[in-house]
């Protein structure tokens, strides 16, 4: 009998509530602030390392989960008698983790190979952050509690993840021009315009989608945007930083213009709030069909 551990890494951004109800396992990043490093969703919360961020004038250093981690991560899985490790991870355009999950599995082989017919790991490249690849995490977790075998799990990952899309507008641009992760962004930098940038992640590519003069269009073209984009009638997810205000204008813009309300809300956590700041409003969807 098969036994799966769904496994993400917390730029994915579920909430502790998910991780637990639905048993996923959560690889975190290490962080750095100051001559000090953290491991997030463990030293801190998200509202937490906000103020550890007030406190810094530097930029926030993440570090990869490395191949060792990863093997190491398989052998304790191995061990624990799962037979289909599934891990759904960061952006591998942002970041070597996912290409680290895949050097390790031959690795891991190699050094035990007592593992290789009982014990598989199937890797995904989650091709962006936040709830673009969180939510479809969450939503094969319910899917297996509900009864899905590995197959139709497999399948949906694969399908689902290249169709997920985030618009997102950044208040504070300092954190996005110093990271060097959106560097696009860096061009609105002390313009004496004002203008705020509206990013689009997909394909695992970050892109500047519109530019808004000062803060208060930047979350009305975020959900114009969004709306035009997503697949009809199909549920969607907002995303937020450290300003709830912002998410409840965003969240009533949306339920405005698609009569229905938004099936969660993504706090970033430090991996995300690192390269975009603290301050962000956005919306996941899954991207209308194109032919």
């Amino acid at each position: 009998m098969k036994k799966i551990r769904l496994m993400t890494d917390s730029a994915s951004d579920i909430s502790y509530e998910d991780e637990q109800r639905y048993a996923i396992s959560v690889i975190p990043f290490p962080i750095t602030l100051g001559d000090q490093t953290y491991i997030s969703r463990v030293d801190f919360n998200n509202d937490q390392f906000y103020e550890l961020m007030a406190q810094y004038d530097e930029i926030p250093k993440t570090s990869q989960i490395t191949a060792f981690q990863f093997q190491e991560i398989y052998l304790r899985e191995a061990q624990a008698g799962v037979t289909d490790l599934v891990l759904v991870l960061i952006n591998s355009q942002g970041s070597s983790t996912y290409g680290n999950s895949l050097q390790a599995i031959e690795l891991f082989y190699e050094e035990y190979p007592q593992y290789r017919d009982s014990f598989r790991v199937h890797s995904f490249d989650g091709m962006g952050y936040n709830a673009l690849y969180g939510r479809p995490v969450v939503n094969a977790a319910r899917m297996l509690e509900e009864g899905a075998d590995l197959e139709e799990v497999l399948r949906y990952l694969e399908e689902i993840l290249p169709r997920r899309q985030i618009y997102f507008g950044i208040y504070d641009l300092k954190y996005a021009a110093k990271s060097g992760r959106i560097p696009s962004a860096a061009a609105f930098v002390g313009t004496k315009l004002n203008l705020k940038p509206v990013m689009k992640i997909f394909d695992c590519a970050i892109t500047t989608a519109a530019k808004c003069r000062g803060e208060r269009k930047l979350v009305q073209k975020v959900a114009e945007m969004s709306i035009a984009d997503m697949e009809p009638g199909t549920p969607y997810d907002l995303i937020y930083g450290n300003d709830a205000d912002c998410l409840e204008e965003l969240r009533v813009l949306m339920v405005q213009q698609l009569g229905y309300e938004p099936e969660g809300a993504y706090q970033i956590g430090a991996a995300v709030a690192a390269n975009a700041g603290p301050k962000v409003a956005g919306v996941a969807f899954t991207r209308k069909q194109t032919d």
